[in-house]
């Protein structure tokens, strides 16, 4: 990629998220003061931000995710730091449930086979 697409992909990216912000906003119902002041950021900041003229930092992204109940991972995805699609760690998972002491060997049998289950993989020894 070259510098001029890399910019331009940049500027792509937070234009959308800005996009992304202002439709759940306006959802909400709250005036572009009133995200601000919930989200403890200023008024000309957060329009920068929603027209796609500024990128957020990681904390101001958590802040306007609370003031719009939004979870941060929904906000950090949006803006492209976080990927949805990223395949889950199976085998940690596993390997956690394998390793509490908390539970009976049954219990992680159990535990196990309804976790496989839900994901799609109940063939696989326990």
């Amino acid at each position: 990629m070259t510098d001029g697409s890399m910019a331009a992909a940049d500027d792509d990216a937070r234009r959308m998220l800005g996009g992304f912000i202002r439709a759940q906003r306006q959802m909400a119902n709250l005036s572009l003061r009133q995200l601000s002041v919930l989200a403890k950021v200023s008024n000309p900041y957060l329009s920068q931000v929603e027209r796609g003229l500024h990128e957020p930092s990681v904390r101001v992204l958590k802040s306007i995710g609370e003031a719009l109940n939004l979870s941060a991972e929904t906000l950090l995805e949006q803006a492209g730091l976080i990927s949805h699609t990223e395949s889950p760690d199976d085998q940690a998972t596993e390997s956690a449930i394998r390793a509490d002491n908390r539970l009976t060997e049954a219990q992680r049998h159990a535990l196990l086979g309804v976790y496989r289950s839900y994901v799609g993989d109940a063939g696989t020894e326990v």
